[in-house]
């Protein structure tokens, strides 16, 4: 599939370049062109009418989309504060999203969610000195983006796998940008949890669209000749 393979291309793309050089052309370029490319696969593996569940997915891809790019027309505080607002729509509409499947997911089985909660409850611990003023903020993006991951393992473990990637390239951020701890190449494991992260996510998404379209499709009339020859038999 070519959506898939350009896809591809970009990440593995933007990767390397965030490996040779993470401040330059090639990598703010093929970042920015990402999510767009991740709509295509999105677009082109899924049914029209396009469902409530893939709508709202598209709709987390575009304000992922503006969380790539807005901030690198802003400066500072201001470029994150705004990263940090698209990329909470982006999981509140993922959130939103995968709810109608909230029975399959572990929200069954609350002692599931501990780990979720406690890695949250630590990111923010280690940030919130660091945070300033955008502490409360960190704490609602984090409550946030654990009721995405958990809500996500309704639809699948290979969602709930994105999801937990997702939420490892914010926490990446969110260490580097508050507290001074990060793993170089830093900018190679954000980007590499995200892509990942998001790409498994619409994967996954498109998988339970078809199968859901599929189970509601209304069989085929038999033919009148089939009809007669077994009413004979």
């Amino acid at each position: 599939m070519l959506p898939l393979a350009v896809y591809l291309l970009v990440a593995i793309g933007h990767l390397a370049a965030q490996l040779i050089a993470p401040g330059g052309v090639a990598a703010g370029v093929t970042q920015v062109l990402l999510m767009p490319a991740l709509a295509m696969v999105l677009l082109a593996s899924t049914p029209l009418p396009r469902s409530r569940l893939v709508r709202l997915t598209l709709l987390a891809l575009a304000f992922s989309w503006l969380g790539d790019s807005l901030p690198r027309v802003l400066d500072g505080d201001a470029g994150f504060a705004v990263m940090l607002g698209c990329f909470l729509v982006a999981q509140l509409a993922y959130a939103a999203a995968f709810w109608p499947w909230r029975e399959d997911s572990i929200l069954r089985r609350p002692v599931l969610i501990v780990p979720y909660l406690a890695a949250a409850a630590f990111l923010v611990a280690w940030c919130w000195s660091g945070a300033g003023a955008l502490a409360p903020a960190v704490v609602v993006y984090a409550l946030a983006i654990v009721t995405m991951a958990v809500l996500a393992t309704g639809i699948d473990a290979v969602a709930g796998a994105g999801a937990v990637l997702f939420l490892i390239s914010d926490a990446l951020i969110a260490l580097r940008a508050f507290a001074g701890f990060e793993i170089p190449p830093s900018g190679f494991w954000v980007m590499l949890t995200y892509a990942l992260g998001q790409f498994l996510i619409v994967a996954a998404v498109a998988h339970r669209d078809r199968a859901d379209d599929e189970q509601w499709e209304e069989p085929e009339p038999e033919p009148v000749h089939a009809r007669r020859l077994r009413a004979v038999d």
